[in-house]
């Protein structure tokens, strides 16, 4: 006779819930209220299932074990929302253009270097609507010493992003001009960036509460839509380190839903509701 349980729902516990917030916030700093029980059941229990546990206890204790960190990763991945499109929030590529590309593409025809970093990238349409901007103010960018650099917790995520490869609904943001210019169409009308737009990004995971590997500073930082996942002393800590990593005059840009509670702490200025500027 097969076990009744193996299709039944996983076991559930208010105490399987404050693991679930602990395991969150050690390791991706992910805030987690009292009021998402029910989002977290619904999040995790198909990771629970897919594991071949019978509780959610079982799957908590084997994720924090040795054998369980690839798991782990799917768990923080499967608590965090990857919602994103091209040109999101379009008013901070035009000010990029605007301001930050003139400047830049000085910078780089006199031998120097240009970095600009997407710090929670997703699958990938906010580092790719970098590199159109920066091709579209600069178009000999790729040319020069010009990187993107695209960062995610998730892995999965970061490969998709790698591979520049979208159905054509997910390509609304794009205008013709430009998927005309930076993609090309395949037999089943997916669309890939393809030409020297390749070069401009460099996509690694990255998990923004532990340690950076990146030596150097950056003209813009995107981090956007991600900091609503802490709770206030981590984003407070963030801010002060992705401030830290901006150039004299560099910019941050946030969210619509997202305000560094204390720029000049940071040694930030505000310059519009979700842009702010480097103190020089």
């Amino acid at each position: 006779m097969a076990d009744a349980r193996s299709t039944a729902e996983p076991e559930y516990t208010d105490a399987d819930f404050q693991m679930v917030r602990r395991i969150a916030k050690q390791e991706a700093g992910i805030f987690i209220p009292d009021s998402k029980s029910t989002l977290v059941y619904s999040r995790v229990s198909r990771r629970v299932r897919e594991s071949g546990m019978e509780s959610f206890h079982a799957y908590l204790n084997y994720v924090q074990s040795p054998s369980g960190r690839a798991e782990m990763e799917k768990l923080v991945c499967a608590l965090t929302t990857n919602v994103t499109s091209f040109f999101r929030e379009r008013p901070h590529f035009v000010h990029m253009e605007q301001n930050v590309m003139p400047a830049l593409a000085a910078k780089l025809r006199s031998g120097g270097r240009g970095r600009i970093w997407s710090a929670a990238c997703s699958t990938g349409p906010e580092p790719w609507s970098i590199a159109m901007s920066v091709l579209s103010a600069f178009p000999e960018a790729a040319s020069y010493d010009m990187r993107i650099l695209a960062t995610d917790i998730n892995s999965n995520v970061v490969a998709q992003a790698a591979a520049g490869t979208y159905v054509a609904s997910e390509t609304d943001g794009i205008s013709t001009t430009q998927k005309n210019q930076f993609m090309q169409a395949d037999d089943r009308g997916n669309l890939t960036f393809v030409g020297n737009i390749r070069s401009l990004p460099v996509f690694k995971v990255l998990n923004l509460n532990a340690d950076w590997p990146m030596r150097g500073q950056f003209a813009v930082i995107f981090c956007r839509n991600v900091v609503i996942y802490f709770d206030e002393p981590t984003r407070e800590r963030l801010w002060g380190r992705l401030a830290d990593k901006l150039e004299s005059g560099g910019f941050l840009y946030v969210g619509h839903s997202e305000k560094v509670a204390n720029p000049r702490q940071c040694g930030l200025e505000q310059v519009a509701p979700t842009i702010y500027r480097k103190a020089s």
